[in-house]
């Protein structure tokens, strides 16, 4: 590692980590990418049988059923925030991990909102995709994370997003594509609330922010460009690109 010409960071956390590991060497902070396809803001269709309301808006999940993503918290927060807005659902899919499906199935009985959270199993490739053009919105009330694909997949899909600070994406903050929420019941309560409020254009306002969002700063074309031009520099046939950290 001491020897390598350049390090490479997905974000500006895991680059503070390489300099605190003692690490010196050039930086290069480049994010992970996403295919960018065709966005369908508007059109959807329930999310399942269980769930033929078509008019009850959908708030996602997806990804791995562990307890340091913070769907505990995000459940006692929607008991909270549920009990002034029924017009949503809460779609829980991924894979289990040690037995937490069954913890949290166990808890939303406990707190009397089966009737409002449907959990999916894991969903791949097209049944993936189908459940970003179904919700309205997506979360990720992770504890800890590195840079999250299933929120740049949300905003390719123009999805807006609630999130934690802990999911290192704070330009979803800054461009007005994501609402901030902590990791506590109240903090998630609130941020369920702020999303409840909005009205469906300022839904799909949030979800095109999202998508340009990840046009310009995370397709995969721009950031092999910015890769390129690391090799370039690495190959002593460039100067520096803005991506690079020396100090």
């Amino acid at each position: 590692m001491e020897n390598a010409a350049c390090i490479h960071a997905i974000n500006q956390a895991e680059a503070a980590a390489i300099r605190a590991f003692g690490l010196k060497n050039p930086v290069c902070v480049i994010p992970n990418g996403v295919e960018v396809g065709a966005s369908n803001a508007t059109n959807r269709t329930p999310p399942s049988a269980a769930h033929a309301a078509s008019d009850r808006k959908v708030l996602l999940y997806l990804g791995r059923l562990h307890p340091k993503k913070g769907l505990s918290i995000l459940l006692r927060g929607w008991k909270k925030a549920f009990k002034y807005e029924k017009d949503w659902i809460l779609v829980i899919a991924g894979w289990d991990q040690g037995g937490h499906r069954r913890e949290l199935e166990q808890l939303t009985r406990e707190l009397k909102i089966a009737d409002s959270v449907q959990f999916t199993g894991p969903l791949f490739g097209e049944a993936r995709d189908t459940a970003y053009q179904n919700a309205d919105a997506f979360v990720l009330p992770s504890l800890s994370e590195g840079q999250p694909l299933v929120v740049l997949e949300a905003w390719s899909h123009a999805r807006p997003v609630l999130m934690t600070q802990e999911c290192n994406l704070p330009e979803g903050f800054e461009n007005g594509a994501a609402i901030r929420m902590s990791a506590t019941v109240e903090g998630t309560a609130g941020a369920l609330g702020k999303l409840f409020a909005l009205e469906k254009s300022a839904l799909e306002e949030m979800g095109r922010r999202g998508r340009d969002l990840v046009i310009g700063n995370f397709s995969w074309s721009h950031i092999a460009s910015q890769m390129f031009a690391v090799y370039q520099w690495v190959l002593g046939r460039s100067a520096p690109p803005n991506c690079m950290l020396f100090d």
